[in-house]
């Protein structure tokens, strides 16, 4: 059984499909931000962390327990949050797991170093409604799953 959904909301594109799945399975969210993104929304409870880097992931990390579900688009939070035994999605619906965050990591770590020695990289596209539409399938069959009633 999920105990709650929370969201690394500083720049998350899903953050009102997330409020709206808790609410039709009647669990609790929980949305971390740092002050230079600080908001609220109806549905959910709002965290607000100092600005700094990385002060809301710690934050995060030590906020959240076995059963909890945690969506956020970052590979280094992610890992920290697989090793306290969480489920995590991505902003596009894809699980991060003990079997893809290596690579994800890597990935991440590689595009670092080709930006620091000049190099430039493509950008992402434009997010699409039907990218939405993925994590918020993807945030219900995982909820589903997990024994969670929706109404």
């Amino acid at each position: 059984m999920t105990r709650r959904i929370v969201v690394d909301a500083d720049g998350c594109p899903v953050v009102k499909e997330a409020i709206a799945i808790a609410g039709h399975f009647e669990i609790e969210c929980l949305l971390l931000c740092d002050t230079a993104h600080r908001f609220e929304r109806e549905g959910a409870q709002t965290l607000t962390f100092s600005k700094g880097a990385d002060s809301v992931d710690f934050a995060l990390v030590n906020l959240v327990q076995r059963g909890d579900v945690v969506v956020t688009q970052d590979y280094g939070l992610a890992a920290m949050c697989l090793a306290r035994g969480v489920r995590i999605l991505n902003q596009d619906g894809m699980e991060y797991t003990a079997d893809n965050i290596d690579a994800l990591l890597l990935a991440r770590h590689t595009a670092k170093k080709i930006r620091n020695g000049g190099g430039r990289l493509k950008g992402p596209p434009k997010r699409t409604a039907e990218q939405n539409k993925s994590f918020a399938l993807a945030l219900e069959q995982l909820l589903s799953k997990a024994g969670n009633k929706n109404t």
